[in-house]
């Protein structure tokens, strides 16, 4: 018989486990084709946000001081996601370049879903291995980056971002007013570019060239370079497109995501370019229970950044006096940031207040916009 205890750790761990429906939603659409190649994307949008407004806010907080052995069910399902993903992205590969059921239509619809599934569970489920200490999970946390062509992303979010958010330095953090659109090609262009400098910067003071075998770089080429090859052995060119299109869809799903995040906030300029400690203010907040299972409490992101080896079970909630909230979850909120007026409608002045209510002494914001100095206090 299982200890009591255990089974009520198990039960409270299984919603999170709720993101394995994306596998027999996955076989469906390939094997039916039709109408049901649209289930994936709208399974994961569209089902949470529903249960968003049934299950309500989450406000409750586990012991942060739980023991990992306590935290076996939840770290298990990150633990597994690799091989799921692996075989869903491979095997549809195979499925779709040898069978003659599917319309190119429903393929490209078909792998739109496999990326949205890639990103918006895949990516957050790496995000949370990257951070730990074990070396298995850092590893998986980088093959799964690998599978969305994507790897620089741990170097970026370990040295640049949770260093330098809130601030210009930060290409994640959306500037207040940027548009979606504008902001992913901007970070597109701008986060490879800060993920090699810092790695090189880290390398110098170990006294060693950017070239050294201890870059990073060089695995995630050939993890890279290995994901495209094995794609192309499966399906050819044909295997190597859909392979990329399911990636550009997952990295699109990862930078809606960082754009929601830290939208228009901003940490005081102290001069002399140093800026005050991250705070929970610095990130937006979601309570929403079931948008929280998908994303395993990403939307708890202020504690994320005060504590970012704590793993998302232990997570605590803020409250609106310590942290801005989002007015929904993530999946209803980067819906709204793909249509930038509707965004702006919704969070500007929000932003405003936010700024009114913690940094009343400021009163020219343009200075902090990207590519500029803020002036000292």
């Amino acid at each position: 018989m299982i200890p009591a205890d255990r089974t009520k750790r198990l039960v409270s761990a299984l919603p999170f486990w709720l993101s394995l429906a994306v596998v027999p939603v996955t076989l469906l659409g390939a094997i039916y084709g039709g109408w049901t190649v649209f289930l994936l994307p709208l399974s994961t949008w569209g089902l949470f946000t529903a249960l968003d407004f049934l299950t309500g806010l989450n406000l409750e907080n586990a012991d942060p001081e739980t023991k990992d052995e306590d935290l076996f069910w939840y770290r298990l399902i990150t633990l597994l996601w690799f091989p799921l993903q692996f075989c869903i992205i491979y095997g549809m590969l195979w499925w779709t370049t040898h069978t003659t059921h599917l319309d190119t239509w429903e393929k490209v619809v078909l792998f739109f879903g496999v990326g949205v599934s890639s990103g918006t569970v895949g990516i957050v489920y790496s995000h949370e291995l990257m951070h730990q200490k074990n070396k298995v999970e850092r590893w998986l946390g980088d093959l799964l980056l690998a599978t969305v062509l994507y790897s620089h992303f741990r170097t970026e979010h370990l040295l640049v971002h949770h260093r330098y958010v809130a601030t210009p330095r930060d290409a994640v953090t959306a500037r207040y007013n940027e548009g979606f659109h504008r902001f992913f090609v901007r970070v597109l262009r701008e986060s490879l570019g800060s993920a090699w400098a810092a790695e090189k910067a880290m390398l110098a003071r170990k006294k060693v060239g950017p070239f050294h075998s201890s870059n990073p770089f060089w695995r995630y080429g050939v993890l890279q370079i290995s994901a495209l090859l094995l794609a192309y052995l499966i399906g050819g060119w044909v295997g190597i497109t859909l392979f990329a299109w399911q990636a550009l869809v997952a990295i699109w799903q990862l930078e809606l995501t960082n754009y929601v995040e830290h939208y228009g906030l901003t940490r005081e300029h102290l001069g002399d370019g140093k800026y005050e400690h991250v705070k929970p203010h610095h990130s937006w907040n979601a309570a929403h229970k079931a948008s929280n299972w998908l994303l395993i409490n990403l939307q708890r992101h202020s504690d994320h950044h005060y504590k970012p080896d704590r793993r998302f079970p232990l997570l605590q909630n803020y409250t609106a006096d310590e942290a801005p909230q989002l007015p929904y979850g993530y999946p209803v909120m980067t819906a709204a940031a793909m249509i930038p007026p509707l965004w702006r409608r919704q969070m500007n002045p929000r932003v405003r207040k936010w700024r009114a209510d913690r940094y009343p002494h400021i009163k020219d914001w343009s200075a902090y916009k990207t590519g500029t100095n803020p002036p000292p206090r």
